[in-house]
């Protein structure tokens, strides 16, 4: 049975303090890459801090798949990092304790991080995707805050764009109303020398009053009878004019239920239900298909009855030759015949082109599924395998702090992204079996972490630029030796 010893405390602390350290500050950096991609739909729609702060809590929860492995490979790096430079770590090997030894309460805390990445993933994610995406749609269909600005066109209002020369109190001085609603022949136009902006009571519309103006409307459904080209309009002028405008100010929720059915909604358990069945309709579907293409049009010819379909196809090879039949014709016969082949090869292609479409929507479906069923566990086998690449390469380099490590976290990182997303989108596309595109990461990153563990192991000096002089000066002599002998 394991016990915590002193050293085992001790490195679990220093390792747990900066996990918890890094961890935040990766939660901090893709929050703010998070915020600054959705900036459009939460700058200027009057959003309450209570929706600001529930976006926050929903974006950071599911922030946390991409920022966990990060900080893992971060803090291992930093940990033994500075165990090394400090000469900590040698001391430990030097009485006689293995590497395994020294990490092996962190490998119990990693396993225990993993299990838990798993039930995150499957239970608390599903949840916390399905309300930031529904909060997401909904702040796009919220109307912007209602603020004219002084000198610049207004076009807050949909079809409307509106221009104020000044302000005072609560009157728009010298305004220029341009309505598009009815397509841009057809705009409205009004000025006038000042008026006031009210809103209706239930908030969805605006009543704005114009006072002392002129109007000009375009007539262009009208036509003068003396002349066709010419297009009449309508002008008045008004001491008092009121327009009542559609504009919801009120922050309208999307329902969460219209999500229930999108992968990033589902469980392990609710997404392999629905795999099995979409998976059924496709196969279906696949099955009628090639059925009525070999039956009713392989080759132009329906199937002889009581024959199968190997034994008609022998059938028409042995007893008819078509290059031989097609000679045999006169010339206008082989236009008809090649004309009549021409439009069945289209109609065939049409056909085709049609089940394509008929079986893409299910198998995309079936695709995105299995993807999000891959990712809950890609995530915890990524944190495994990141701490693996940690701890051994920061014993390697033993520089601790935030230079070194960060540098060779964040090149390591991003060569991680790359691979995932590559594999992502070869899955996406059904170019790539879906465990192979999901997998591809852990596939390339498992046996850097193996190879570096055993350095480390060995106490190779990997990253020593030192050793690599050395190699190249004797690569340099060989080489320039192999010259002298050949001139």
């Amino acid at each position: 049975m394991f016990k915590f010893k002193k050293i085992d405390s001790y490195i679990f602390k220093r390792f747990f303090t900066l996990f918890l350290m890094t961890f935040l500050i990766c939660i901090f950096i893709l929050l703010m890459q998070f915020l600054w991609k959705h900036v459009v739909e939460l700058v200027g729609k009057g959003i309450g801090w209570s929706v600001l702060a529930e976006f926050f809590v929903y974006a950071t929860f599911s922030l946390i798949p991409m920022a966990l492995p990060l900080a893992i490979l971060l803090a291992s790096i930093m940990t033994f990092g500075e165990l090394g430079e400090s000469f900590e770590l040698t001391a430990m090997k030097a009485a006689g304790i293995s590497l395994f030894r020294i990490i092996r309460p962190l490998i119990i805390f990693i396993s225990l991080v993993c299990v838990g990445a798993f039930y995150f993933s499957n239970d608390v994610l599903p949840i916390s995707q399905t309300k930031l995406w529904t909060l997401i749609f909904s702040l796009r269909q919220k109307s912007p805050e209602f603020d004219i600005p002084v000198g610049e066109f207004y076009s807050g209002i949909n079809g409307i764009n509106i221009y104020v020369r000044g302000k005072e109190k609560h009157l728009l001085k010298d305004l220029m109303i341009y309505d598009f609603s009815g397509g841009f022949e057809n705009a409205t136009v009004m000025v006038s020398d000042s008026g006031r902006v009210q809103f209706t009571e239930d908030n969805k519309y605006i009543l704005l009053s114009l006072y002392d103006g002129e109007s000009f409307e375009n007539l262009k459904n009208q036509r003068i009878s003396n002349s066709s080209s010419s297009i009449p309009y309508r002008r008045e002028t008004f001491k008092t004019k009121e327009i009542l405008l559609d504009f919801d100010t009120k922050f309208n929720r999307f329902d969460e239920s219209l999500l229930h059915d999108q992968h990033v909604s589902k469980n392990f358990k609710q997404l392999t239900q629905s795999i099995d069945s979409v998976s059924k309709i496709a196969d279906s579907r696949k099955l009628q298909q090639a059925r009525e293409i070999i039956q009713s049009h392989y080759l132009g010819r329906e199937l002889i009855p009581g024959t199968k379909l190997n034994d008609s196809l022998n059938l028409n090879k042995t007893e008819l030759n078509p290059d031989s039949l097609f000679l045999s014709l006169n010339q206008e016969s082989m236009v008809k015949v090649s004309k009549s082949a021409l439009e069945h090869a289209k109609s065939m292609k049409d056909l085709i082109q049609y089940n394509k479409v008929l079986l893409n929507e299910p198998v995309s479906y079936v695709t995105r599924h299995e993807i999000e069923r891959h990712r809950k566990f890609t995530l915890s086998f990524a944190c495994l395998i990141f701490f693996f690449i940690g701890a051994p390469l920061g014993a390697i380099i033993r520089k601790g702090g935030l230079g070194m490590p960060v540098v060779i976290s964040v090149l390591m990182f991003i060569f991680y992204y790359i691979i995932d997303n590559t594999g992502y989108k070869m899955a996406r596309e059904s170019l790539w079996p879906t465990f192979e595109g999901m997998w591809l990461s852990s596939g390339v990153l498992l046996p850097i972490g193996i190879f570096i563990t055993y350095k480390a192991i060995v106490d190779a000096t990997l990253l020593n630029p030192e050793q690599y002089i050395k190699i190249w000066n004797v690569v340099k002599q060989r080489f320039n030796s192999i010259m002298n002998i050949t001139n």
